[in-house]
């Protein structure tokens, strides 16, 4: 049994912590603000409450198999988890809007070709089959296992694009998002669909791989998973979980240095000048230069050093509304309201500057414990956004121009929305950062094969023998499944020795 300090409480630390208990270890978690969750928070006034980081959970067997591993309760003995149907409704700036069901490929072929046209569903079919291909292909060394040392095996993007002969010219083959959007998509309103996707996860469909249609795959096949109570309820019980295994926590402990010992980390250094010993470090928080000084962390060719085409993370920017008037019946849980030009909300969000006409996701879910009574509702609207740097998210009157922006943009999916509204609640990357420690108040995008490697993130082990890193900055990157992903790994690393590859 050893000690091990865990740097962070967020969901990839957690579901570290959690595991490494149970095989024996003695755990203690420390956390710079006083609560648990990193980006998962909740926030509520006069009766109303809103998710503030994730709203929906995908891939649910990864929480599935950490309550399975750490505890006779099982996942839904803890929370209680509803499939959103539909999975999610998208208005595009023609004035079509499609519904698409939840985890059912059929119905969404059908969906397509009724609201855009036959043959929209065949084509969109056609592009998840081959999603479907790189899933395969790549789901275990991307999602599944550490990251190798030779991780340039996953350099290669294992989409299989269509290829596109022309005449005297070379063959050529789709290479990015937006690329499979425009030769493998012909209709436009398809191409915004697989765009939104991108955009949902901070990724530019002009940079990103073609790999990035897992994540559609993903979200189809796997389905969209409500929390009742949001989010939030799901930290809490893997917190709970965590205090169960005897996990300690410390709050409002920031960890300003990890020691060092005859070459290996040896525990932690807090900012009162504390130093807690311990066998193993993990990290769940952004690594920065000064966390060893003299030292950096990452391994020998790690994919970390590469510059990311198309720039840095971007942000999230909400506007919670606590609205007069009850939730219609046939109000979807999720709505994607599409502008007209895609590609200038791209080059504004990726540019460091403000998008006139974002994509806008509407989140109304069906859920008592986010509105005081039947008669009103809780519905937050979000935008990917430039992170705050390049933006001053700080200006009062820029954040209250862009809230409207959002709410005007809203009312193609929210009829009247503007008559119902009782208060309006900004959250920006300014809150973020504050909240999170993350730069700019970026959020990590799930890791991609393809593009050289330039989407991948640190491997969870360092070059510093007994330092690990969890969560959305590690291997396999950002979101509450890949999140949950890297405490998986990062437990087994310390507890099987650099031999582990990963569950089987």
């Amino acid at each position: 049994m050893a000690r091990i300090a865990v740097i962070g409480a967020g969901m990839g630390a957690m579901s570290a912590a959690a595991r490494l208990a149970v095989a024996g270890h003695r755990v203690t978690v420390y956390e710079r603000s006083e609560t648990f969750g990193g980006s998962v928070g909740r926030h509520a006034r006069d009766g109303f409450a809103f998710d503030t980081g994730p709203s929906l959970l995908h891939l649910p067997a990864v929480y599935r198999d950490l309550f399975v591993k750490t505890g006779k309760e099982p996942l839904e003995r803890c929370v209680t988890l509803t499939q959103v149907d539909p999975a999610s409704r998208h208005v595009f700036a023609d004035g079509t809007a499609v519904s698409l069901p939840n985890a059912s490929r059929a119905g969404v072929v059908d969906a397509l070709d009724g609201a855009l046209g036959e043959g929209a569903g065949a084509s969109w079919g056609a592009f998840l089959d081959r999603a479907g291909d790189a899933w395969n292909r790549s789901r275990r060394p991307l999602l599944e296992e550490p990251l190798r040392p030779d991780w340039q095996v996953l350099a290669r993007d294992p989409y299989p694009a269509l290829v596109r002969r022309r005449l005297l010219r070379p063959a050529s083959r789709a290479g990015t998002v937006a690329e499979v959007g425009s030769r493998e998509l012909a209709d436009p309103r398809l191409a915004a669909l697989l765009d939104g996707y991108a955009l949902s996860y901070g990724l530019d469909p002009l940079h990103a791989p073609a790999s990035a249609a897992l994540l559609p795959y993903m979200e189809e096949t796997f389905g969209s998973w409500y929390v009742s109570g949001g989010t939030r309820a799901l930290a809490q019980a893997v917190y709970e979980r965590c205090l169960a295994r005897k996990v300690e926590f410390v709050f409002g402990a920031e960890v300003t240095r990890v020691v060092e010992k005859d070459g290996r980390a040896a525990g932690v250094e807090l900012a009162d000048g504390t130093v807690a010993e311990a066998a193993h470090v993990v990290l769940g928080a952004r690594p920065h230069p000064g966390l060893m000084p003299g030292q950096e962390i990452w391994q020998d060719g790690d994919v970390t050093v590469q510059p990311r085409p198309g720039g840095g993370a971007a942000g999230r920017f909400l506007v919670l509304l606590s609205l007069r008037g009850a939730r219609p019946a046939d109000a979807a849980h999720r709505t994607l309201v599409h502008p007209a030009d895609g590609a200038a909300e791209r080059a504004a969000v990726f540019g460091g500057r403000l998008a006139a006409h974002p994509t806008v996701t509407v989140l109304r879910p069906d859920d008592p414990s986010t509105r005081p009574d039947a008669a009103h509702e809780a519905v937050t609207l979000m935008a990917t956004v430039a992170p705050h740097g390049p933006v001053d998210w700080t200006d009062a009157a820029l954040r209250a121009r862009y809230a409207d922006t959002l709410i005007d943009t809203a009312g193609a999916a929210v009829p009247g929305l503007r008559d119902r509204l009782l208060h309006a609640e900004v959250r920006t990357p300014a809150e973020t950062e504050a909240e999170t420690g993350a730069q700019g108040g970026s959020v990590p995008p799930p890791a991609l094969a393809g593009a050289g490697g330039g989407y991948l993130h640190a491997g969870n082990r360092t070059r510093v023998p007994g330092l690990l890193l969890a969560g959305g900055w590690a291997h396999p990157g950002g979101g509450l499944a890949h999140a949950g992903m890297s405490g998986t790994l990062v437990a087994g690393l310390v507890v099987e020795g650099d031999g582990f590859r990963g569950s089987q």
